[in-house]
């Protein structure tokens, strides 16, 4: 090799790398040692060049370093069933680093973050008809909880929630719900609103299935109150209210988990 071949210098800077990154390819030996020149410095021709350019393309394509000098030496087939694989994996990092992009997204939202779209409508709905903040809160809550104590059944049980939230009669008997919280728990009012609220479920059926994944779980009792009792040790009117609409349903001959069910 003659002086007038590149300086390590030139040749990383020709092949967009550092002299770092061309020295640690010398070592991996994805890069062959040019000789040195009479004065002692290593001079890169064309080829070391094309060796350089060609290790740092497969660096950037995701091929592990240590497999590029086996696939630099393959065949063609040998050559593409490996950049094929590594496509495979490419792929599947980016589905998911594009769904955690898409979660971080969501975080701009706060209900987005922990809840689908749908469910996230419902809250909307909430605000609308002029809920509060504390009671859309705790609806988020009990969202997230249902999403993960039921992921199976959770878009079946934002269904009917939709058609629920569609009937005014019904928005406005939930409004009457949230609003006890003040309530001492023995006030008379509360079985009052218990039969309204367990006339309106008994008029409407759908609203009163138990997903199969409570029904058939073991621990399913146990699901179906930390859902549907969440935060009303907050509130012991609101725990009286539910006792008192859960007692009218079993009446009514509606199967019901126990309140504070705990399961075998």
């Amino acid at each position: 090799m003659t002086s007038h071949g590149l300086t390590i210098g030139q040749a990383a800077s020709f092949a967009g790398v550092t002299t770092k990154t061309v020295r640690h390819y010398h070592r991996l030996g994805l890069v062959d040692e040019p000789p040195r020149d009479r004065s002692g410095y290593r001079r890169y021709g064309s080829m070391e060049l094309l060796q350089l350019v060609q290790a740092r393309t497969l660096a950037l394509a995701g091929l592990p370093l240590a497999d590029i000098p086996e696939l630099l030496a393959a065949g063609p087939d040998r050559f593409a069933a490996t950049v094929a694989e590594v496509d495979r994996r490419l792929a599947g990092h980016i589905a998911e680093l594009t769904a955690r992009r898409e979660t971080l997204n969501r975080l701009g939202s706060g209900d987005r973050a922990l809840l689908p779209d749908r469910a996230c409508a419902l809250l909307d709905s909430l605000r609308r008809h002029d809920f509060s903040d504390e009671t859309v809160h705790t609806f988020r809550e009990g969202l997230v909880l249902a999403k993960a104590l039921i992921p199976s059944g959770f878009h079946d049980y934002l269904r009917r929630l939709e058609v629920a939230f569609a009937d005014p009669r019904y928005v406005d008997l939930l409004k009457q719900c949230w609003s006890i919280a003040e309530w001492e728990p023995d006030d008379p009012r509360i079985d009052d609103l218990a039969a309204a609220v367990s006339r309106y479920l008994l008029e409407h059926p759908p609203l009163l299935e138990i997903p199969p994944e409570l029904r058939m779980r073991s621990d399913g009792a146990t699901r179906y109150g930390l859902i549907n009792h969440h935060r009303q040790d907050q509130a012991p009117s609101w725990a009286r209210l539910t006792d008192r609409i859960e007692a009218r349903l079993r009446a009514a001959g509606i199967t019901v988990p126990p309140e504070g069910a705990r399961d075998a």
